[in-house]
C-alpha cells in the first residue's frame, strides 16, 4: 500500500506557479471531436503542468501521491483555491461525473458546472486519505454546452485528486416511495437504494473512450491504451477489468439500471473467450477481460495453459445468459450462435451429454466416481492450474465443491429454459433430466448421510485425495443453498441457521463474498433461520454490507463501497429480493413480498421488464398492486402469498385461490391476471 504522501510540486510546474502566483490561469475551453465521447482531457493529470486544467494560486497544482499512475492533482488547504477544467460536449446526453479523492480533513467540494452555471455537486470530500471515489450523478447537458469539472479546496486539509472520468447516466432509475415505505427501516432502506444506485451507475464506461489496457496494483497506468466498449467495472477499481465471478453476481443489478447493452457485451465477451484459441484446450472463458471487450486481463492470463479458472464460473455465466434473457426477452440471447456454442459447450447437449467443457474437466479416472451423473473435477488448489471452488482461501486442494455442483445445476436449469424459447424440447428434456440427475446425486449420495440432520455433517467438497469435506466452507458451503441444490426439509433449514453462525462467527474477511448472504435468504422464502424469518435474515446481512461501505476493504487499497459489486448486488436485493420479483422473458413476471418485519409497506417504481417498466408495491405481505407502466406492453402478472389462505380478490373481483409450493416446501397462494399498458391491479388474499 502506498501511504500518502504530504503534497509536493513537480519542478517545472512549481516554477510556472511561481511566476502566476495570485494569478488566475486562463486556460481555453477544450472541445471534444464531434459526436465524440464526453470525456476530460488529462484526467490521471498524468502530462503534469499542461493547459488541460486550470489551477488558482501556487496553492494548487500536481503532485505525486496518486491514485494510479505517477501523477495527480492537489489543493492545499486553505479557502478559495480550486482546480477545474471545461469542455464542449460533443452531443447531448446525461452523465455521471465521478473522480477519485483523498483528503487529510472535510470540507472541500466536487462541482459541475453547466454553461459557468453550478448544477450538481458531490457532498463534502471526506476526510479519508485511501483514495475514494466521488460521483455527481444524472446531470443532463445538449450538444455545444460546456461543462466544468471542479474541485473547491477545503479549510481544514488538503486535498488530492486523480483519475476524472465520465460515465452515460444509466438509462433506468428506479425509485421508493417515500409515502409507501412504512417501519422503521425505512430510512436506511432509501439511504441505501440512493448510494447503491449512485455508486452502481459510476462504475460505467464511457464507450467509445481511451484508456489503459492491462492496468493494475502492479501497473497502474498499464500496459498499454485502447478503446472501451460498452462495459461496466465488475471487479478490483484499480484492474481496468470486468471479472467473470463479478459480472455474474452483477448481471441482476446492471439491468434494473438499464444497461443491458453493457451485460450483454460483457456476457458476449467471455461466452466469446471460451471458443478462443487461447482456452480451447479447456473452453474455460477468461477469468478477467478489459474494457475493450476482448483482452484478457494479463494480471489473471498467462498462457493458454496458465490463466486462472475455478469451475462455478463458465456454469454461472450459463445460468446469467439465461436471466439477461428473462429479464428483458431478448431473443439474441437464446438465437445467437457465440452464446448457444458456449451453453452447449459448457454444459452438453442431448447428441453430445455432457460437451467439451466438462469432459475436458473429468479426468479417467475420476477422484470421485459419480456413476453416470457429469461432475467435473479440478485437480489443483491453485487458481492458475483450475480450482474446484470460489474460495481461494480453502487450503486443499479440492476436486469437488458445492459451489461447483450448485452452479451446475442451475446451469442445466438455464439451458431448459433457453431450449424451451426456441421450441427445442428434445434438449430441454436433456437438460431437466441432467438438472435432477445431478441433483439426486448430491442430495441422495454426494453430500453424505441424508438421513443425518446436523448440518456441520453436510458434505460441501471432496479433497483430491477424494476426502469428504465437511464444516464451514465459505463459498462451498452457501452455495449450494444459494442455487436450491440442496432438498427441502429440516436437513436444508438447518444448513440455512448454519451458514447465518458462521457467517457471523467465522466469516470472510473481504465484504464483497458477504453479498451472497442475502441472496442465499431469498431463495427460501418463510424459512425460519436461527429464530428469524429468511426475509429479516437477509436484510440484516444487506444492513450489514451497506454499514462497511465506509471501511478500508481488505487489500487496504480502498473502502468497501468503493468494490462494485457492493453496489450492484444491494441494487438487486432490494428490487429483486426483498420485492420478490421473477421475470418471466420479457411478458411475464411473478412476486412474492419478502419484506422483513421492520418494513411493512414498500413500492418501487420504474422496474424494467421486458420492454417496458412496472411498479410494484406491497402493502403487506397479503396485499399487492402492479401498475404496468408501459406504452404498450401487456404483462401476465402472478402474484404470490405465502400461506394457504380461503380468499382472494384479484382487481376487485373475488374468485378461487389457486395453490402452489415452494422450493423448499412452504404452501403459497396465488392468482394470475393480464396486466395491460396504463393499468394496474391490486391482488389480496385472506382467511
Amino acid at each position: 500500500m502506498r501511504k500518502h504522501r504530504p503534497p509536493c510540486r513537480t519542478r517545472a510546474h512549481l516554477g510556472l506557479l511561481s511566476l502566476l502566483a495570485g494569478t488566475l490561469i486562463l486556460i481555453p475551453v477544450t472541445t471534444a471531436h464531434a459526436d465524440g465521447p464526453l470525456v476530460f482531457a488529462n484526467p490521471g493529470f498524468e502530462s503534469g503542468a499542461t493547459d488541460d486544467w486550470t489551477f488558482t494560486t501556487d496553492q494548487a497544482g500536481v503532485n505525486e501521491n496518486p491514485h494510479s499512475g505517477s501523477e495527480n492533482g492537489y489543493l492545499n488547504q486553505g479557502s478559495g483555491y480550486s482546480m477545474s477544467q471545461t469542455v464542449t460536449a460533443p452531443q447531448s446526453g446525461t452523465y455521471d461525473f465521478s473522480g477519485w479523492f483523498a483528503a487529510s480533513g472535510d470540507g472541500g467540494s466536487l462541482v459541475i458546472k453547466v454553461n459557468g452555471t453550478a448544477v450538481g455537486s458531490a457532498a463534502s470530500i471526506p476526510a479519508q486519505q485511501i483514495y475514494n471515489k466521488q460521483t455527481v450523478s444524472r446531470i443532463s447537458v445538449n450538444q455545444g454546452d460546456t461543462i466544468t469539472f471542479e474541485i473547491d479546496s477545503s479549510p481544514n486539509g488538503w486535498i488530492n485528486v486523480d483519475d476524472v472520468e465520465v460515465s452515460p447516466a444509466a438509462p433506468n432509475d428506479p425509485q421508493i416511495s417515500d409515502s409507501d415505505c412504512s417501519g422503521s427501516d425505512c430510512a436506511t432502506l432509501q439511504a441505501m437504494f440512493n448510494w447503491a444506485k449512485t455508486k452502481a451507475n459510476s462504475w460505467v464506461r464511457m464507450p467509445d473512450s481511451t484508456g489503459p489496457i492491462n492496468a493494475d496494483e502492479n501497473n497502474t497506468g498499464g500496459s498499454s491504451t485502447g478503446t472501451y466498449s460498452t462495459t461496466y467495472w465488475a471487479g478490483y477499481p484499480y484492474r481496468s477489468d470486468f471479472y467473470l465471478r463479478d459480472t455474474a453476481h452483477q448481471v441482476v443489478g446492471a439491468h434494473l439500471l438499464g444497461l443491458d447493452k453493457e451485460n450483454k457485451t460483457m456476457l458476449k465477451a467471455f461466452a466469446t473467450s471460451a471458443n478462443d484459441s487461447n482456452t480451447s484446450s479447456t473452453n474455460d472463458p477468461y477469468w478477467s477481460i478489459n474494457f475493450d471487450a476482448r483482452t484478457p486481463g494479463s494480471i489473471d492470463y498467462s498462457s493458454s495453459t496458465s490463466f486462472v479458472r475455478e469451475l462455478p464460473g463458465p456454469f454461472e455465466l450459463v445460468q446469467k445468459i439465461d436471466d439477461a434473457y428473462t429479464w428483458t426477452g431478448d431473443g439474441d440471447y437464446v438465437i445467437d450462435s457465440t452464446l448457444s456454442t458456449y451453453v452447449s459447450n459448457t454444459v452438453g447437449s442431448s447428441s453430445d451429454t455432457t460437451g467439451p467443457f466438462i469432459k475436458n474437466h473429468t479426468p479417467s479416472a475420476p477422484v470421485v466416481d459419480n456413476g453416470d451423473v457429469p461432475v467435473p473435477e479440478a485437480t489443483s488448489s491453485s487458481i492458475w492450474d483450475g480450482t474446484a471452488t470460489y474460495n481461494e482461501g480453502s487450503g486443499a486442494a479440492l476436486a469437488q465443491a458445492g459451489d461447483a455442483l450448485g452452479s451446475q445445476y442451475q446451469a442445466y436449469l438455464a439451458a431448459e429454459n433457453l431450449a424451451k424459447a426456441k421450441n427445442d424440447g428434445t434438449n430441454a428434456d436433456h437438460y431437466s433430466q441432467a438438472a435432477t440427475d445431478l441433483r439426486d446425486r448430491f442430495n441422495n449420495t454426494w453430500s453424505g448421510d441424508s438421513g443425518n440432520d446436523t448440518a456441520s455433517k453436510v458434505v460441501r467438497a471432496y479433497d483430491t485425495s477424494g476426502n469428504q469435506m465437511t464444516g464451514w466452507g465459505n463459498e462451498n458451503s452457501w452455495f449450494m443453498p444459494l442455487k436450491n441444490l440442496m432438498n427441502s426439509g429440516t436437513r436444508a433449514n438447518n444448513y440455512l441457521g448454519y451458514i447465518d453462525t458462521q457467517a457471523t462467527d467465522s466469516g470472510p474477511a473481504n465484504l464483497e463474498a458477504y453479498t451472497y448472504l442475502p441472496d442465499v435468504y431469498f431463495q427460501h422464502p418463510n424459512v425460519t433461520v436461527n429464530s428469524s424469518n429468511s426475509s429479516d435474515t437477509a436484510w440484516k446481512w444487506m444492513r450489514y454490507v451497506y454499514s462497511k461501505i465506509g471501511d478500508t476493504h481488505t487489500t487496504g487499497k480502498f473502502l468497501n463501497g468503493d468494490y462494485p459489486e457492493i453496489s450492484f448486488t444491494l441494487v438487486s436485493q432490494i428490487v429483486q429480493g426483498l420485492m420478490g420479483i421473477q421475470p418471466d422473458a420479457g411478458n411475464a413476471l411473478s412476486t412474492l413480498s419478502q419484506l422483513p418485519g421492520n418494513i411493512s409497506s414498500l413500492q418501487v417504481s420504474s422496474i424494467p421488464v421486458g420492454s417496458g417498466t412496472v411498479t410494484l408495491k406491497h402493502s403487506s405481505a397479503t396485499d399487492s398492486t402492479l401498475s404496468n407502466t408501459s406504452s404498450a406492453s401487456s404483462y401476465s402478472w402472478t402474484a404470490k402469498f405465502i400461506g394457504k389462505h380461503n380468499n382472494i380478490s384479484v382487481c376487485g373481483n373475488s374468485q378461487t385461490p389457486s395453490y402452489g409450493t415452494t422450493a423448499d416446501g412452504s404452501d403459497y397462494t396465488y392468482a394470475t391476471v393480464t396486466v395491460d399498458a396504463g393499468s394496474s391491479c391490486q391482488v389480496s388474499v385472506s382467511d
